[in-house]
């Protein structure tokens, strides 16, 4: 199969597909943002790395980074964590405060914003420095020492981050924050700001493709931690479409609303897509729409 021209075709298919979906304009600078673009980028577990599009160009990763977290924790703190936040489907948008408060401050899954927040909160009491943590591990397994945070994107995240910040004091008074809201909060944002390219983040992800294994041969989890986090992003990573993501795509997946998709093919590599407009449910739509064609021409997905 030729991989090259096969993501080439891909993306010549799949961006005008850009044109239905609208930015996330509820964060002014990621309103900013140039709609049209487009990126796909493929790491494959024997060392390639190939793009088509604006696979090169750095985007705000906002949730993909979830998933980053997500293994940091389990990889220092292991089960413990299920303790103060679940693993099921949210069924609700990602910013809900009904679901988190009809469930006792206990987030519905953990990436969903809630269950973020108590990622970020936990691996703060880990390490002391939850952001600085995660940007030393993208910048070590993406070999992108540039890995920086988006301060403008930060700062204007920050000033309409009131629903967040909702969140975070809800769950503090169940007594399900070790860390004070402001702190949390701002790890929160700049970890949503860093930014990266697709061709970064495929990189990043392949441990997840190779049942935790480090670029550099060490084990970050073991195969059954890998295992858990794959599953919790197909049934929870696109957060209230994960049902019709799975349906689609058949792939776990983790989408953030700077326009980003992290996907993951078992044993073959990692996808990543970028375009940043979104479809109603806060997913790249022409992003789905690639990793669809990817699939199916392929046949590659988990099912």
């Amino acid at each position: 199969m030729d991989l090259q021209a096969l993501l080439d075709d891909i993306a010549h298919d799949s961006a005008p597909f850009a044109a239905q979906g609208r930015v996330a304009d509820y964060i002014p600078a990621l309103a900013a943002v140039d709609p049209a673009q487009f990126g796909i980028a493929l790491a494959t577990m024997d060392g390639q790395l190939l793009g088509s599009g604006d696979w090169r160009s750095p985007f705000s990763i906002q949730s993909v980074s979830k998933a980053f977290s997500l293994a940091l924790v389990l990889a220092r703190d292991g089960e413990s964590l299920w303790q103060r936040v679940g693993r099921e489907p949210s069924g609700n948008p990602f910013n809900s405060l009904v679901q988190l408060e009809y469930e006792k401050g206990i987030p519905r899954n953990p990436f969903i914003n809630a269950g973020a927040l108590i990622l970020i909160d936990r691996l703060l009491s880990l390490t002391g420095d939850s952001l600085g943590t995660l940007q030393a591990f993208l910048r070590a397994e993406s070999g992108n020492a540039a890995v920086e945070v988006d301060a403008e994107v930060a700062a204007s995240e920050a000033a309409h981050g009131h629903r967040n910040a909702a969140l975070a004091h809800f769950m503090a008074s169940c007594g399900n924050l070790e860390n004070p809201v402001e702190v949390v909060l701002d790890h929160y944002v700049r970890q949503c700001s860093l930014t990266m390219s697709c061709g970064d983040l495929a990189k990043a992800g392949l441990f997840l493709a190779n049942h935790g294994l480090l670029a550099d041969g060490s084990r970050l989890l073991t195969r059954s931690e890998a295992k858990r986090i794959n599953a919790i992003m197909l049934t929870c990573g696109t957060y209230d479409a994960a049902g019709d993501f799975a349906y689609r795509v058949g792939l776990p997946g983790k989408s953030g609303v700077g326009g980003g998709i992290l996907a993951v093919l078992p044993e073959r590599g990692i996808l990543c897509v970028w375009s940043p407009a979104l479809d109603a449910h806060g997913n790249s739509l022409a992003g789905v729409e690639a990793l669809d064609r990817f699939t199916t021409r392929t046949g590659w997905s988990v099912f």
